[in-house]
Order: C-alpha cells, then structure tokens, then sequence
C-alpha cells in the first residue's frame, strides 16, 4: 500500500504517552485533534502516529497540509486532491467528496487547523457524518468544537525524569556541530538549562540548538537565559508562547541583517519552495539573487529553514514571525507583488514548455505549486486584472488535465469577468473555460463558449486561439455524436494554418488529435490509424506525453475495432504509462476501460473483470460512472458481455469486486503487467 503521510526526515524522540493516548482515542473516536502551542510537536507527533495506525486502515492514511491555504477557498479542493478525488462533474464538490468517502476506510489527517477552524469544523460535521469507515486525526492550536471530538493536548517534552527535551537538544546540536563534547560538566549543566528554560518546547529547542554551529552550548544558554529575564520578572514564569516568541528572536538575532531580509520575504510563500523561486520571489534592493542563496543556506544551517533534498520549507510559526517583520518594513504589498509576478512567469514557462521534453516536469511542478498559483492569481485579480486573466488562461489548461475542474472554472470566469474585454488573453482563458464545462459534461454551454470562442479568436487574428477554438468545438462535437462536423472543423482550421504553424504547437497537435478521433467515429478506421501514426511519431519526437497517450488510446480502440486485440492491448498499456506519469486519473480510466476491452477481445475474462474493477475505482475519483466518445459505450459493453460469457457471471463478478477493492496504484500496477491475472 502506498502511503500519503509525509517522510519523517530527523529522529523522533520521546512521546510515548502521547502516542498510547492517540492510538486509543483513533480505536474509539472518529475524530482527534492534537491541540497545543504552535512548535510544542504537534504536526510532528501527528506524523508518527499516523504512520503507526496506518496498517489498521484498508484503505491507509491520506494527509493534508492546511498550513499553505490563506483563507477556506482552497479547504474542500485541498482535501479532495489529499484522499485521491479529482472531480469532474457539475455537482457540489462537497457531495463529490462524501460520496467518494462514504465506503472508504481510511484515516485522514488535517495538519494545521487553526486558522480555519469554522470551514474545517464545517467539512468534517458532513464527511464523518456520511463516511462510517472515516477517522480523522487533526492538528489545532485550539479545539474545532465539534460533538465527539477526542483532544488530545501536546505538552512540551519533559525536561525532568525522563529528560526527553535535553535528548532533543543533543541530538539537534550534534547535527549543528558535529562533536559537541556534552560529557564536559559545564556543557551538560548549560544544555539542561537551556531545555529549562525553554520549557521543553520543540521547536525553541531545535532552535536554539542550530545555534551551536557559532556558539558554545554556554553561550547560548546565556543569552537565552538573558532575553528570558528580560521579559518576566522572578515570580512570573513566562507564558510558553512568549517562550517560543523569545527563542525565535534570539533566532532572528542570530542572523545577518541579509537573512533577516530574506526570512521575511519568504514568509509570503504559501508552501515548498526551491532555490530558484526564493531568488525570484526574495531578491531586490540589498538582497541580490547570489545574496539570497547565501541568506538561504544561513537559514538552512539555523533551523528557520528545513531543506529536504532542493526544496525547502518554513514552520508555520516560523513564517508567521517573518510576516510580522514583513509588516514592520513595510514591504507586504511589494512582497506579493513579486510573489504574483513569480508565478505568472511560472505559468508562462509552462504554457511555453507544453509540447517540449520537460512537459511531464512541468506538470509536476503546476501541481506542487497548487497553493502559491492560486494565492498569485487572487492578488492579480484584485491589483492586475489584465494578468490575472493572462494567467487563467495560460494555468488553465493544465489544472483542467490535473482535475481542479471547479476551481479552474470559478478562476477563469472570474478573469473574465474582470480582465480586457478582448485580446489573444482573454480569448486564451475563455478556450479554458469551454474545456472545463465540456469536460463536467455540460455541453450546451461548451458550444455557446465555443462559438463565443471562435469569434474572439478571429478578432484577434491570432492562430493559436483560431487553433484553440476549433479544439474546443472539434471535442463538443463528438461528444455529442457528430464526428463529421468534428472532422470538418478540425481539417478547415489545419489547413487554414498549415503554412504559418508548426506541427509542433500544443494546439495544431490537439486538432490533429481530433482528427484522429473524428475519422475513427466515422468507421474510417485505415485512415484513423494513418493519421494516428504519422502524430504519434511527431509526438515521440518531441517527447511530449498528454497527447500521445491519447493517440494511444485511439490507436488501442481502432485496433479493437478492426479485431486486432493484442495490439489494443499494447497501446492501451501504453497509454496508462503516459497518463500515469501524468496523475491523470480521468485518462487512466479511460484507459483502464479499453484495456479491459481488449483483454476480454483475448478470451481472458477474469482479467478483464479485474481491470473493468479498477477502470471504476478511477472512474469514482472523477465522480462519472464512465465517460468517453460515443463509439466506445457500445464497444466496452460488448466487451463485457465476451468476458461473463467467458468465465461465468459469477467468476465474472468476484474478479470485478477484487479489481474494485484493489487500491488504485496497486490495480493499475497490476493491469500494466500484462499478465493473467487469478
């Protein structure tokens, strides 16, 4: 079973307790939460435990990160991607996602809380109410409030007894300064003072021990212990939050005015971040790009900064300390600012990069981005409209392959309604719109957008959005059943543009793949293969994946179609491999479905039925029972009746249920095997 809980990248020390409260509280209650002080543990600890009850789940344990989301936009879609639904329907997403739930059994952890706790509490009342199989393990610094949950309260480690918190501090420092000779009587006595005095706060003490790359384990236990009686007198013992504040500014002291800078710059990045966004987004008046890569590994070797391999991220405490410096130098809009102006490069380089050999990099790197994407386009959306509408379009097409069909849509609706009212940009972002209720099956309105599209595109006398129009209408078309004015629609437009287009553009290879698709639902099968060919090899040359897979799979259904099923078989597998690379879970079921077909045009009819049970385990991930041209339906239905007949109905129906309750890495895994499966 693959496993969603983030990879555990320091030792883990002490909690016992905590994790035997946990595992009773996940054995007799639907819902947990972790509360405590920010930096006491609790993410960390949450980590543990899941990964410990995570065999106890059929279907595992799901995470998701709620610390990048800056309002409850992003709550439901950010859960949804965490627990593999990737929804492509016009129905309320929040119904999606309880029925995709309602007979899992699995555990999901909602790290981060806090600042939503009402959209959160909200959330979970409906999917715990409609999900039976569902436990929920959540972090807050403060309680959701919701009847039944389970608090399990993170205190700081000890730092007495068991002296957890000074193993902490040896072992963090040990990594900061290898060879720390903590046998010495002062160093021991000055470390357990320092986790004293730090109240056995985690974070405080892995701060404070990143400082022993510069200081003495003396030292800090001095300065620490001087900020500290600054700020309370001998009968009051400072609050652990102070505490934690005060380390942090011992931190922030620590550093070089340039980390400094940096440290607050950063706070505006919603999530992980590599070395080349940080330059991007953080470099400016004092702070050059080659400052900022020395700023940051300043900020790596003092623990503000945790790197894992070239990304790195920030503690939510740690970022909200930079926010607050951000604020006192008065640099939060021009932060953004570039924040925005970052990521519309990123869309523009990835919109650039579709058809060359990183596109599969690209959209890993749109997906990761998720996040910091939205955050830039609702800044552009109220201070550039004009952007924001150039990077709905340009974003667009990806997220629709990446299945955030409803926000796609809400995003490139809005640029429209506020961005220029003509231009190749907006005529770009009302060709996304079109896809995206095409692609939720809401065809009537994908003509109106298409016809709107085609008018726009001849007015700005642009071949892309020409090309991108006649995609738009060619697919609504056959949809609908009518390949002959696909195919007319494809062809007028790739002849129009033929001598100033390359082959290479992203849209005249998607009006060839209409064509593909048109003459194969016109019966014209020799033709349909040739033209498949001839753009599968251009595809092959340029490396570029998305519409090869679905050349693939129309070279795996003509096959079928002419009887061929051993050469369907092949191309559908291969069509898997590319949509997999892709996390398309729309078009792996697609494929899982001719797979299936073609297996059962072999006489092998429990391994179809296995298959069919796992093309509908990806087929609930996008909330249809099935989808695809019209000329499939009858085809896989055909299929399928050769397969019961094959095995029996009852044979039939236990391979079907297996491949159903498989999950689907490990179904689709064994569907690409190509080997009989009992």
């Amino acid at each position: 079973m693959a496993s969603y809980i983030p990879e555990e990248t320091t030792s883990f020390v002490g909690r016992r307790a905590e994790l035997g409260r946990i595992e009773r509280a996940l054995a007799t209650r639907r819902l947990t939460t972790l509360t405590g002080a920010g930096g006491v543990g609790k993410t960390r600890l949450a980590v543990r435990a899941a990964r410990r009850a995570e065999p106890g789940y059929r279907d595992g344990a799901w995470w998701a990160d709620l610390a990048p989301l800056h309002d409850d936009g992003l709550l439901l879609a950010t859960v949804s991607d965490a627990v593999g639904l990737s929804d492509h329907t016009l129905r309320m997403p929040m119904d999606v996602l309880c029925e995709w739930l309602v007979d899992k059994q699995l555990l999901l952890v909602l790290d981060s809380c806090e600042h939503l706790r009402p959209a959160c509490a909200h959330l979970l009342g409906e999917i715990l109410t409609t999900s039976p199989g569902l436990t929920v393990l959540a972090t807050s610094r403060q309680p959701l409030g919701i009847r039944g949950e389970r608090l399990v309260e993170v205190e700081p480690l000890p730092v007495d007894g068991a002296a957890d918190a000074l193993t902490l501090f040896r072992e963090r420092a040990t990594t900061a300064r290898p060879g720390t000779a903590f046998e010495e009587p002062g160093t021991a006595a000055a470390a357990a003072e320092i986790c004293r005095r730090l109240e056995g706060i985690p974070l405080a003490i892995e701060l404070a021990a990143a400082g022993t790359g510069r200081h003495t384990v003396e030292q800090i236990a001095l300065r620490i212990g001087s900020r500290l009686d600054l700020l309370t007198d001998a009968s009051l013992r400072p609050q652990r939050h102070r505490t934690l504040r005060t380390t942090i500014g011992w931190s922030h002291e620590l550093c070089t005015p340039l980390e400094r800078l940096l440290w607050a710059r950063l706070a505006v990045l919603r999530g992980d971040f590599d070395e080349a966004a940080a330059r991007e987004v953080c470099a400016g008046g004092p702070l050059t790009g080659d400052g900022v890569r020395t700023a940051l590994r300043g900020l790596v070797a003092k623990s503000v900064v945790v790197r894992d391999g070239v990304r790195h991220r920030m503690l939510d405490t740690i970022r909200e300390y930079g926010r607050m410096w951000l604020a006192e130098l008065g640099e939060e809009r021009a932060a953004a600012d570039r924040h925005a102006a970052c990521f519309l490069q990123l869309a523009r380089s990835a919109h650039a990069g579709w058809t060359g050999d990183d596109q599969i990099s690209w959209y890993h790197r749109i997906a990761d981005s998720h996040a910091d994407l939205c955050a830039a386009l609702d800044h552009l959306l109220a201070h550039d409209t004009a952007a924001a509408q150039e990077m709905a379009g340009r974003i667009g097409f990806f997220w629709c392959c990446c299945g955030h069909l409803p926000q796609t849509r809400g995003y490139a609706q809005r640029a429209l309604d506020a961005g220029p009212a003509q231009g190749p940009h907006r005529t770009r972002a009302l060709w996304v719109l079109g896809i995206c209720v095409m692609l939720q099956g809401d065809y009537p309105a994908a003509e109106r957008i298409g016809e709107e599209c085609v008018r726009a595109a001849a007015d700005d006398g642009s071949d892309e959005g020409v090309l991108a129009a006649a995609y738009l209408r060619g697919l609504t078309h056959l949809m609908v059943g009518r390949p002959e004015l696909s195919l007319h629609e494809a062809d007028r437009v790739l002849r129009s543009t033929e001598a100033c287009t390359p082959l290479e553009s992203a849209y005249r290879l998607r009006c060839h793949l209409i064509t593909v698709f048109a003459l194969t639902g016109l019966g014209r099968l020799d033709e349909a293969a040739e033209a498949a060919v001839v753009l599968r090899a251009a595809c092959a040359a340029l490396d570029e994946c998305w519409t090869r897979s679905y050349v693939d799979y129309q070279l795996a259904l003509i096959s079928l179609l002419q009887g061929h099923a051993e050469a369907a078989a092949a191309h559908a597998r291969s069509m898997l491999t590319g949509k997999h690379r892709l996390r398309d879970s729309f078009g792996i079921a697609l494929g899982l479905d001719i797979l299936a077909a073609a297996v059962a045009a072999q006489g092998e009819g429990a391994h179809a039925a296995r298959v069919y049970g796992t093309g509908q385990v990806y087929w609930r991930m996008v909330g249809h029972p099935q989808r695809g041209t019209p000329e499939l339906g009858p085809l896989r239905e055909a299929c399928e009746r050769q397969a019961r007949a094959a095995v029996g109905d009852a044979a039939y129906q236990r391979a079907f249920d297996r491949g159903r309750a498989d999950s689907a890495e490990a179904g689709l895994a064994l569907a690409l095997q190509g080997e009989r499966l009992t």
